[in-house]
């Protein structure tokens, strides 16, 4: 699925399912609270806090999916080609970070 049908996709699916998109600032509400939980399962799962057995059912994938659908809503809503921004988004990081990384002593 490219970038570009994921946003079709889910503007039906709000169409269809979610009666309307909720506005910015919620949607920017939502995402920040569905980040936290991703963190929550990284910092636990894959970083140095203990995980308790709540946390052990939790799916980063589903976790993961959550951050991208609010993140396609806030796009959708605010007129975003995310296909086109990540093109460009990417362009810019080659041309700026090109041999950086390469040449970067403490990535080798």
């Amino acid at each position: 699925m490219t970038i570009q049908e994921t946003q079709q996709l889910i503007d039906r699916w709000i169409k269809e399912y979610g009666v309307r998109y909720f506005d910015e600032l919620t949607n920017m509400a939502i995402l920040t609270e569905e980040v936290g939980e991703v963190a929550r399962i990284m910092s636990r799962r894959y970083g140095e806090q203990s995980e308790k057995e709540s946390d052990k059912e939790k799916d980063l994938g589903d976790e993961l999916a959550d951050v991208l659908f609010v993140l396609v809503c806030i796009a959708n809503q605010t007129g975003v080609d995310l296909e086109s921004a990540m093109k460009k988004n990417l362009d810019k990081k080659t041309k700026r970070d090109g041999t950086r990384h390469k040449e970067n002593e403490k990535l080798k």
